[in-house]
């Protein structure tokens, strides 16, 4: 399992963050993703076998935000 901070732009309130917790529960591979808010950021851990951290920017950039690249 592999671990990873997305920075995420544009989310302006908890229904916000929750729309990009529900798009990242939807990519296979998923198994946890916490989004915060306060921190502009979601962690994500997932199987790197069955998905890549480009899965989860393009699910965020899909509901309208934007994903910082590192």
């Amino acid at each position: 399992m592999h671990t990873e901070k997305i920075p995420v732009q544009g989310m302006r309130d908890e229904q916000d963050a929750q729309k990009v917790n529900d798009a990242l529960h939807n990519v296979w591979g998923i198994r946890q993703a916490e989004v915060s808010l306060a921190k502009g950021e979601a962690l994500v851990s997932y199987d790197e076998k069955a998905a890549s951290l480009i899965d989860f920017q393009q699910a965020i950039r899909d509901l309208g935000y934007e994903v910082a690249l590192k």
